[in-house]
């Protein structure tokens, strides 16, 4: 059963086609082993025209909704869920300033953004920040018309590459709980004051995670995001879109692990025959393929209901946790397939490894996710 429309099956298709053929398997596998930002794959994503499909067509975009857009992540996550991620980290931003913008920082910043000539970055957590992320410590002060900021963000995601404005949580005031007199700054990342330094992390090596340092970093009054004291429901607010994406991505980077490991054990000759022949091998893909099915179904059903506007907190949850997990079990059930030529960068199934380790924890680690699901089971 096919649970795509004709447009949406002709949009995926369309997306997996340029993925293959225009970013290349081989690419993403050299922007991972050398550490540098995917530029030249993003650019094409943003001459395509694929930067403006959230974006209403009041301010210049396409007016996609969210089952369009997980739809694009399934198909640029094919290849490796870390290059999905410089166009998805960009994205979530750029609607927040859609949704709580100003009509000037608008014209400033989501235009430069369609063009792909700008991109963004998240900063939330810090060293004492994670899970718990109103424990934010970095402080802005208002002085003389600009937000001084003082402190240390860790974990950000492509916040070291060329032209990129962060939005930065950061704590403006106090109140009766630490989720208030939060803020959301617009910082771009050559502000002085403000150093980045990219992380040897396992995965995620071409986007990059960094760490940020905020000595005396001034922006203008103008830079704060909605209203002061509005951070905490702004960053919350976005993080349906961005579980329901980074699931999608991991779903097309699954499928992906399924495909190479079923290829490599038709192809593979051991004992006179393909591995494939043997049934323990059969059995472990069949599971594989059925575990990555049932995640897509979890994120159609997330995406279908978020873009109809319906409350589905426990739906995207329940995604977010099983895409994330199905890829960290077929990418290692895959090296297990594949044995010591999955060891090699060239075989790929190793930097699934890798994004899959990642998987439950960014985006909100699994056990976040089960609590959110919990707590929506009712007697």
């Amino acid at each position: 059963m096919n649970f795509l429309n004709e447009s949406q099956t002709l949009w995926r298709d369309t997306v997996h086609q340029f993925v293959e053929q225009e970013i290349t398997r081989e690419y993403i596998r050299k922007c991972d082993t050398e550490r540098v930002y995917p530029y030249e794959g993003y650019a094409k994503i943003a001459r395509a025209g694929w930067l403006k499909l959230l974006i209403p067509e009041s301010a210049g975009g396409d007016g996609g909704d969210i089952f369009d857009y997980a739809l694009m992540c399934e198909g640029t996550g094919k290849f490796g869920f870390d290059f999905a991620t410089a166009v998805m980290v960009s994205t979530f931003t750029a609607m927040n300033i859609v949704h709580h913008g100003s009509k000037e920082q608008q014209e400033q910043f989501l235009v430069p953004f369609m063009e792909g000539k700008s991109r963004f970055s998240i900063s939330i957590s810090e060293p004492q920040a994670g899970s718990d992320a109103a424990n934010t410590k970095t402080r802005a002060t208002l002085e003389n018309g600009q937000w001084v900021i003082r402190g240390q963000k860790l974990w950000c995601s492509g916040a070291a590459a060329d032209n990129v404005v962060i939005a930065m949580l950061v704590r403006t005031g106090e109140g009766k709980s630490k989720h208030e007199g939060l803020s959301v700054l617009l910082i771009p990342n050559n502000t002085p004051g403000v150093t980045i330094r990219r992380l040897p992390t396992l995965a995620r090596r071409a986007t990059g995670t960094t760490e940020i340092f905020l000595d005396e970093a001034r922006v203008p009054e103008s830079a704060v995001l909605g209203k002061p004291g509005q951070g905490w429901s702004i960053i919350t607010e976005h993080l349906e879109l961005e579980r329901i994406a980074v699931a999608a991505a991991y779903v097309g980077n699954a499928q992906t692990a399924v495909d190479d490991a079923l290829r490599y054990a038709h192809e593979r000759i051991q004992f006179d025959r393909a591995i494939y022949e043997f049934q323990v091998l059969r059995h472990m893909l069949a599971d594989m393929q059925t575990q990555v099915d049932a995640a897509r179904l979890l994120v159609y059903r997330a995406a279908a209901l978020a873009a109809a506007s319906t409350p589905c907190s426990r739906e995207v949850a329940m995604a977010k946790l099983f895409a994330s997990e199905t890829l960290q079990t077929v990418s290692r059930q895959g090296m297990q397939i594949l044995g010591g030529h999955g060891m090699l960068p060239e075989a790929d199934m190793e930097r699934y490894f890798r994004e899959g380790m990642q998987s439950t924890i960014g985006g909100g680690t699994s056990q976040i996710q089960r609590t959110i699901i919990a707590k929506s089971m009712k007697i």
